[in-house]
């Protein structure tokens, strides 16, 4: 049951906090002062007295605490799995030791005490979460087990971590093309691991942790601009690919590349349907970028910028009918390219990042901000080019500040004087050498017909790591 306090407190906590979707309260800030008006003043004041009718002894306000830290570091565990639910849960479970406590009798019969402390504990909860909570936490979904049952199992849209309302609807509806979103993010993480294998930051993942790439994208960098638009990029791509392939009943063929042919060859095959794609990726990765602050018009920007790659590469495809390859009937189709193309052309982006910087202006809405061009002399970038406002780190060093894992022990290129070459890549410590022997196949024959056989070599080869 829901007494008249608490039923006044759920427009602050937000229409999704009782299903554990994502706390909505304003800033805490905010939060304090509307509850301080419902309350009054002598709410806040009471936490802070120490007369006998709040706190009788100093014994019983060190066993408050220790409760609260017991179930907070429990609870730690619990975020792990649930996020916002373990948090709303672990704020209604202390709620209603309050509740039972005698030793706040005075307030509790008032109604004041315990709704001061849960107000206390939700600033709490926002400050600890600050960083979570503007995260893409969703793209962990990548990395774990769960998108593989998606299609036979849609409960588990509510155990996906970090969804907000909107993507948990959009997992309920279209629960058949959401392993293709997981599939989606997985390869963007494989193509960024690729792209910047030879970099000091080189698009390392932590498996244990909900903010799957640690606080490297806590800075609007060119690293995080680059991850957010791979990562669009691949949803759009796999939602694409997967109804070309028939997997999916809510799309399929793309119908408008049904018109005349061109010369010498005819419409035939499954056009791929990528402004479907596209639209998949659009509705459910920039669904929690609807804040007005800088960074969510970043992250917008750069999901775009990864979606219109997709597009601007599609490209027609076409297959020779014919005896011994005589092409007497060509069939075409429209076609995505490998996604190594678009990683390729991203990561030429990325080289060529926009620097920004960040405007406020006030709209009926409130104060907003926006991007523009730090230099004015540079032509400004377009919906294509990537955008950022913040200065990377260096990723030299580890730094659990920075998430940097430092570059020791990675193996550089010696004869490169690139960034992948050890003078870059080990930032001057210098570099070690080994010999690794590697078992390769070697001498192979091919026989007639139809088999090809190979000797077993071994070969020596020199292995450089940096200091």
């Amino acid at each position: 049951m829901i007494d008249s306090a608490e039923r006044r407190l759920i427009p602050h906590l937000g229409p999704c906090s009782l299903i554990g979707c994502r706390l909505t309260s304003p800033s805490p800030a905010l939060f304090n002062r509307r509850f301080g008006m419902i309350y009054g003043e002598e709410a806040w004041r009471g936490v802070f007295l120490t007369s006998h009718k709040v706190i009788r002894t100093s014994r019983d306000f060190v066993s408050l605490f220790l409760i609260f830290f017991l179930i907070f570091f429990f609870f730690n565990f619990f975020f792990s799995f649930f996020f916002w639910k373990g948090g709303l849960f672990f704020i209604l479970t202390l709620n209603v030791l309050l509740k039972t406590s005698r030793r706040f009798s005075p307030l509790h019969q008032r109604g004041l005490m315990d709704y001061h402390l849960l107000g206390l504990i939700l600033s709490f909860l926002f400050n600890g979460t600050k960083v979570l909570a503007g995260y893409p936490i969703w793209w962990s979904l990548a990395l774990g087990q769960q998108y593989s049952s998606l299609g036979s199992q849609p409960i588990l849209c509510g155990s996906i971590p970090g969804l907000v309302p909107k993507q948990l609807r959009f997992c309920r509806n279209y629960i058949e093309i959401m392993p293709s979103v997981a599939e989606g993010v997985k390869l963007g993480i494989q193509e960024c691991q690729h792209q910047f294998r030879g970099r000091r930051w080189n698009c390392t993942t932590i498996d244990d942790s909900l903010a799957i790439f640690g606080p490297v994208l806590d800075k609007a960098t060119r690293e995080s601009a680059f991850v957010h638009a791979i990562a669009s990029a691949g949803v759009a791509f796999a939602v694409t690919r997967s109804c070309a392939e028939g997997t999916s009943t809510i799309c399929g063929c793309d119908s408008h590349h049904k018109g005349p042919p061109g010369e010498g060859w005819k419409w035939g095959g499954c056009s791929e349907d990528a402004d479907f794609g596209v639209l998949v990726s659009r509705e459910f990765a920039d669904a929690r970028e609807n804040r007005p602050d800088a960074r969510s018009a970043m992250n917008r920007h750069n999901n775009e910028a990864g979606r219109t790659t997709i597009l601007d590469h599609m490209h027609l495809k076409c297959k020779c009918h014919g005896l011994s390859g005589s092409c007497e009937v060509k069939t075409c189709w429209w076609a995505q390219p490998d996604f190594r193309a678009i990683g390729d052309y991203l990561k030429d982006k990325y080289d060529s990042a926009s620097e920004m910087v960040v405007e406020k202006h006030r709209e009926s809405r409130g104060w907003v901000e926006t991007l523009r061009a730090k230099y004015a002399l540079f032509k400004p970038p377009t919906e294509r080019d990537l955008v950022y406002y913040e200065n990377s780190p260096n990723f030299c060093e580890p730094n659990p500040e920075t998430g940097s894992f430092g570059t020791r022990d990675r193996t550089c290129n010696v004869t490169s004087h690139g960034i992948d070459g050890c003078d870059l890549l080990c930032c001057g410590r210098g570099h070690n050498t080994r010999t690794e022997k590697r078992k390769e196949k070697c001498h192979c024959i091919f026989h007639w017909c139809c088999y090809v056989s190979c000797q077993e070599c071994i070969r020596v080869y020199d292995v450089h790591t940096c200091k």
